[in-house]
């Protein structure tokens, strides 16, 4: 399976564990959301959110585009902060995002 074919199921799999904790939304934030500058959209976007309407549809796009993936890649710290009062629940989201980041900081990765 190809590094992209993969990544894509990585992708698939946390949005459905997005759906599983009931973190997805059906709206997405409302437009000014998406103009924030702050790192993760922290100022205008709850954790989910970014994830939901910011990383997940860029991260498609570059996979259905055939362009580099990024590397140096590291999300999973970031929402083991976000989400320290829940961690427990969100453990499995977790897991994913770190799988994710791991997958994208692997050497070899073309």
């Amino acid at each position: 399976m190809s590094e992209y074919a993969k990544v894509r199921q990585h992708l698939l799999q946390i949005e459905q564990q997005l759906d599983s904790l009931h973190l997805s939304q059906e709206c997405a934030p409302d437009a000014q959301a998406f103009e924030s500058k702050e790192p993760f959209c922290v100022d205008t976007m709850a954790p989910e959110q970014w994830l939901q309407w910011i990383l997940l549809p860029r991260m498609f796009a570059l996979l259905d585009s055939q362009l580099p993936l990024p590397r140096r890649f590291a999300i999973a710290p970031y929402f083991e902060v976000a989400f320290k009062e829940r961690l427990l629940e969100v453990q499995p989201l977790i897991v994913l995002l770190q799988q994710l980041d791991d997958m994208l900081n692997q050497e070899d990765a073309n």
